[in-house]
């Protein structure tokens, strides 16, 4: 009776995609715009197994980034939105960052060697929430395991390799935009500026492509940084590949810009950071057009 309950749940988290795809409304550029951790769907398995308050993992959400990037296809770019937590699994790093301890019943996949992340808690399978606390009460078992990488980690990088692919062979080139949010606030650290673009150190995408939008923020009157402290993450490092005309970049907006961090909820100034990111979304799929030519 317990084992076919355990299969319900999991049969309900299969209900929901992975993602959401948005595709050009108007001429195509070859450019993806993806959210990875915007996504809010916790299935039962995890608000079950929490032993600590939901809002300890909404705070770590990217919340509305999805919203902030919406208006992409209207620019001719594709968009491609997760929909479950990223503390259900968290899409910006490599499925194979599993903590071993986590689990029970036997691992989903190959393990790699425990990397910092891991031991920090914060790999695929994030292991703290927002306050840097434990949020399982118990271990996750091997059929959830499962579940989130073959239902939600593999169909989206699946989706993006796709994506990237349709581009490259429609126009020769591709730009993947990896979209994200940041607390204003971090220990250890001052302030962080309201940008920081990441690009590997210049390893993912050519160097036009970061100055342009380094520069389009500026003119919004936003403080923009270079990689410092988010180089990229496991999209950026896997997809961006320069000499095979893929570039990737990341962004990262600070929360404080446009919500109520505290509340997750959008504040007053949310539509004026949707509107720079709209001139951004312009001058990529512009710059994209003199790429492919």
């Amino acid at each position: 009776m317990i084992d076919d309950e355990r299969r319900m749940k999991q049969d309900v988290a299969r209900t929901v995609a992975p993602f959401i795809l948005s595709r050009p409304e108007t001429d195509p550029h070859p450019v993806i715009f993806a959210s990875p951790h915007s996504g809010h769907y916790y299935p039962d398995t995890l608000l079950q197994n929490l032993c600590v308050p939901l809002i300890d993992l909404r705070q770590t959400e990217d919340a509305f980034v999805d919203q902030l990037f919406a208006s992409a296809p209207q620019a001719g770019a594709t968009l491609i939105a997760a929909t479950h937590a990223r503390s259900f699994v968290d899409l910006n790093r490599d499925a194979r960052e599993l903590d071993a301890d986590m689990i029970e019943g036997g691992l989903p996949g190959p393990v790699a060697a425990p990397s910092a992340r891991v031991q920090a808690g914060l790999g695929c399978f994030p292991r703290i929430g927002a306050r840097g606390e434990n949020i399982y009460a118990g271990k996750i078992s091997s059929q959830d395991a499962h579940t989130r990488l073959d239902h939600v980690h593999t169909p989206y990088h699946r989706a993006l390799a796709d994506e990237i692919a349709r581009c490259r062979e429609a126009s020769g080139c591709a730009i993947l935009i990896d979209c994200h949010s940041m607390p204003s606030q971090q220990p250890g650290r001052r302030d962080l500026p309201d940008i920081v673009l990441g690009d590997r150190f210049g390893s993912s995408c050519t160097s036009q492509l970061t100055s342009l939008v380094e520069r389009t923020f500026r003119s919004e009157g936003y403080s923009t940084v270079r990689n410092a402290p988010y180089a990229g993450g496991y999209t950026t490092r896997r997809y961006g590949r320069p000499k095979r005309h893929v570039h990737a970049l990341q962004i990262e907006i600070n929360r404080r810009l446009y919500m109520d961090e505290a509340e997750i909820t959008p504040n007053a100034s949310m539509q004026n950071v949707i509107s720079a990111v709209q001139h951004v979304i312009t001058e990529i799929c512009r710059f994209s057009a003199r790429l492919s030519a």
